[in-house]
């Protein structure tokens, strides 16, 4: 239990990212908490700002997260895009009446000029959520898709494009010149613990190590920095990992998320189903703890929290 009391970081986007930084918010305090979310999938739709990595989080945070998706509000209703659709615009992109509402908020104070981890912590504050959610960076950085069909926005490639299109290679247009924000960077100077949250290695964690001073506090930092495998049993939890990890000639196990970001970790948590690459990862110089890493309720996302906190000791 001493862990609950230190310094933790979360890296995180997506559906399983956010479960994982649900289970650390019911476990420790809240003012020892800070989750940095991925801002590459941001980008302006209909003239709204929206950052659907943030949203999840937050929903998921606040307990408004739709149960059957992961992502976007419970109990939505879709009035607008019907009305959209009827004027004939393009509604491939969905936006729920409720979850329209973040969106119309966030784009205003950004015109204002608030500063984005400020609109944020505001968004969030009302939203009744106590620790710290930051935005990975302060100005924008833009995941692009290098595909077979010609490069594609991220957003285009992952809800247009249902993730169809074969990926030769990904970029993060704007990664090499952002900022953090000031509360970013001290958040990851005084971490006790670093946890890579199972996200998508390549389109939820990449970019947030894209930005370099944020790689390079992170590889600096002495603390533990523990990585949750999201593939188990060769297969993705949610989402396009496994495909793109075929289409760029990566091994889809545990092992070969843990080559992706091996200069940033120190140690990884794999799933009963992958025991079998322990040897492997002790190679790589990680090490390992075995457990079960699926998290179907709140209860074990808890459960999970704990054992990683626990293992970090």
């Amino acid at each position: 239990m001493t862990n609950l009391n230190r310094n933790i970081v979360a890296l995180a986007g997506g559906v399983g990212g956010a479960k994982l930084a649900h289970g650390l918010y019911q476990v420790v305090p809240p003012e020892k908490l800070t989750i940095i979310v991925n801002t590459g999938d941001d980008f302006e739709h209909v003239g709204l700002s929206i950052s659907p990595d943030l949203d999840t989080v937050m929903y998921t945070l606040a307990g408004l997260a739709n149960p059957q998706t992961g992502w976007g509000v419970r109990g939505e209703s879709w009035h607008m895009m019907a009305a959209l659709a009827r004027y004939g615009e393009p509604t491939w992109f969905q936006m729920g009446d409720r979850d329209l509402a973040t969106h119309i908020l966030r784009t205003q104070w950004l015109r204002e000029g608030q500063p984005y981890q400020v609109v944020t912590a505001e968004l969030c504050r009302r939203l009744g959520i106590q620790c710290a959610v930051l935005p990975m960076s302060e100005s924008p950085v833009r995941t692009m898709v290098q595909t077979a069909e010609g490069e594609l926005p991220f957003q285009e490639y992952f809800v247009q494009q249902r993730c169809q299109p074969v990926v030769k290679g990904i970029r993060f247009v704007g990664a090499e010149s952002a900022k953090p924000s000031r509360p970013v960077v001290t958040a990851i100077r005084h971490a006790e613990i670093i946890i890579f949250c199972p996200s998508n290695p390549w389109l939820s964690i990449d970019p947030i190590l894209a930005v370099p001073p944020l790689r390079r506090l992170i590889v600096a930092s002495q603390a533990p920095k523990i990585g949750v495998s999201p593939i188990v049993g060769g297969q993705a939890i949610k989402g396009p990992a496994a495909k793109i990890m075929a289409e760029l000639g990566a091994e889809i196990s545990p092992v070969g998320v843990a080559r992706h970001l091996r200069d940033v970790l120190t140690a990884w948590v794999i799933d009963y189903a992958d025991e079998s690459y322990q040897a492997d990862l002790t190679q790589l110089g990680l090490r390992t703890l075995v457990t079960q890493t699926i998290m179907k309720n709140d209860e074990e996302r808890a459960r999970l929290a704990r054992e990683v906190l626990e293992f970090a000791k």
